[in-house]
């Protein structure tokens, strides 16, 4: 696998536990390479639903994407202050310039005010059963929940506003350069 770098272009394929493509996102451009996560920014991408419907993202967003964690974290930055949508989800693994991880439905919407929600309970209930999600699986998925809702709780960093906003201003900043490299 070739060396991942600040800059580089990826898009991102959300499976389901049964194998099948639940979603895709057009674009996730590196911003930060960390030992345990990449950061990744994008902003209005294309994302196509397993149905082949498709929609545009609204504002811009930072994704953290770990290599142990059964979670991932998308900081969407909105005129009203920054939200966060956490999917729980497998370590993400990059074939052929693509991001992958399984979906496990359940998610954590944490809202400007600091408030948060776990969300799609039932929809997780419902897919550990007609999937077969298994006791061992059962327990990782939760322990994951468990896990994000504790760094969240512990203001680490991919919650720290300041910092999301300093790392969508770096994802214009690279946007422009690449740019402007094309035209010179």
């Amino acid at each position: 696998m070739k060396k991942i770098c600040i800059g580089d272009r990826f898009q991102i394929q959300c499976y389901k536990h049964n194998g099948k493509i639940h979603r895709c996102w057009d674009e996730a451009v590196v911003l930060d390479i960390k030992k345990d996560y990449i950061v990744f920014g994008n902003n209005k991408t294309l994302v196509t639903e397993a149905q082949g419907t498709w929609w545009k993202t609204k504002e811009p967003a930072i994704m953290y994407f770990f290599k142990n964690e059964w979670f991932n974290i998308i900081s969407q930055i909105k005129k009203d202050g920054i939200y966060y949508y956490c999917n729980i989800a497998t370590p993400f693994i990059i074939e052929e310039n693509t991001i992958k991880y399984i979906d496990y439905d359940l998610d954590l919407r944490i809202f400007p005010t600091g408030e948060f929600k776990i969300l799609d309970r039932l929809e997780y209930e419902y897919h550990k059963k007609i999937m077969g999600y298994d006791e061992k699986l059962d327990k990782v998925i939760k322990k994951g929940l468990d896990d994000l809702i504790k760094l969240y709780k512990g203001n680490k960093i991919m919650f720290n506003a300041q910092k999301n906003l300093e790392y969508c201003s770096y994802y214009f900043k690279i946007l422009e350069e690449k740019k402007n490299s094309n035209f010179s």
